[in-house]
């Protein structure tokens, strides 16, 4: 397996990661079988991925439950992300944001008592909280990995100042955002800032939510649960509007021998030797697929005119609903 670096204090990690939040929420029902999940975590190990994403809110909770029972055999050969940023009620609901030092202290607390570790590889601010500066956000979790607590600082969804202002108190080793050929709002100025800075970047989502996967079209129908039901992006009139992306990503997929998801991630892979994309799944012969990305090499020719397509292709829905835009720091 290819190997990354991110950030400037050398965090080594495979080229891709795998995105564990679906095993626990967001895309339909949940899998039934936890011990289906488990071996699926240690057959990504096995196949040589040691990047592995998850969050307290997931779940909320029961994924960090899951990664840590599923990687702990094999604890020292794996990264484990996962993150902090929101509160809760006394039932375990999702309430609002919440960036407190007393409360980062507490959920790191949490996320190290479910995941079943001493150390927390790298520790990202979910979202951004308005009410809390970053400068106090980064001072915790600098504090945090003083006391060996955690390896690494990261941030998710945040806007350019805000990274600037997290860095010069606690260097930010990751930033954590949408990005693929569905969703290039970075490169218009988060990657050059973090090419600056020395950041690396993991992008969520790195296959639109399973749009870019060819598999999805205006007549599939999402089943109770999933998350994209309820998204502008997966109404039916835009389903149908963005198939221009999918259609170009087949013609690019057929010259290749390849699939549309490993163009899709391979496309991420080319761009910059410290992206690395987390795309998730449920599945073993989706794993596999996934894997078989790194095995694509797309030249700079390539690039070019997967751009320049790309360009002309107008997305169609905005990625959240009014409420969770509002949560995106720009």
């Amino acid at each position: 397996m290819e190997k990354r670096v991110l950030g400037s204090a050398g965090l080594e990690v495979s080229a891709l990661g795998f995105g564990c939040m679906g095993m626990s929420q967001s895309f339909g029902p949940n899998p039934g079988d936890r011990g289906q999940m488990m071996s699926l975590l240690r057959a990504a190990v096995d196949r040589g991925v040691t990047f592995f994403d998850t969050a307290e809110v997931y779940g909320p909770y029961v994924n960090e439950e899951l990664v840590g029972e599923a990687l702990g055999p094999v604890r020292d050969q794996v990264v484990i992300a996962t993150k902090f940023g929101f509160a809760f009620d006394g039932k375990g609901r999702q309430t609002g944001l919440d960036s407190r030092p007393e409360h980062i202290r507490a959920a790191v607390e949490g996320s190290l008592r479910r995941l079943g570790t001493d150390r927390i590889d790298l520790l990202y601010q979910h979202r951004v909280d308005p009410q809390v500066p970053i400068e106090d956000v980064a001072g915790t979790v600098g504090e945090l990995i003083a006391a060996g607590q955690v390896r690494h600082f990261g941030l998710s969804e945040a806007g350019a100042r805000t990274i600037r202002r997290a860095h010069a108190v606690q260097p930010v080793t990751a930033l954590q955002s949408e990005y693929s050929l569905f969703w290039r709002e970075p490169e218009e100025e988060i990657i050059g800032v973090l090419a600056e800075l020395g950041i690396g970047l993991v992008p969520f989502s790195p296959l639109g939510r399973g749009f870019l996967t060819g598999r999805i079209d205006q007549t599939t129908q999402f089943e109770a649960g999933d998350i994209r039901a309820n998204l502008p992006r997966f109404t039916t009139e835009a389903r149908a509007a963005n198939q221009a992306m999918t259609s170009l990503l087949g013609r690019i997929a057929a010259d290749k021998g390849a699939t549309p998801a490993q163009i899709a991630l391979a496309w991420l892979l080319a761009r910059q030797p410290w992206i690395v994309p987390i795309p998730g799944t449920r599945r073993l012969e989706r794993l596999a697929e996934n894997l078989g990305a790194l095995d694509v090499k797309l030249t700079p020719g390539d690039l070019t005119a997967i751009g320049a397509a790309a360009d002309e292709i107008t997305v169609v829905g905005n990625r959240y609903p009014e409420a969770m835009q509002r949560m995106i720091d720009r």
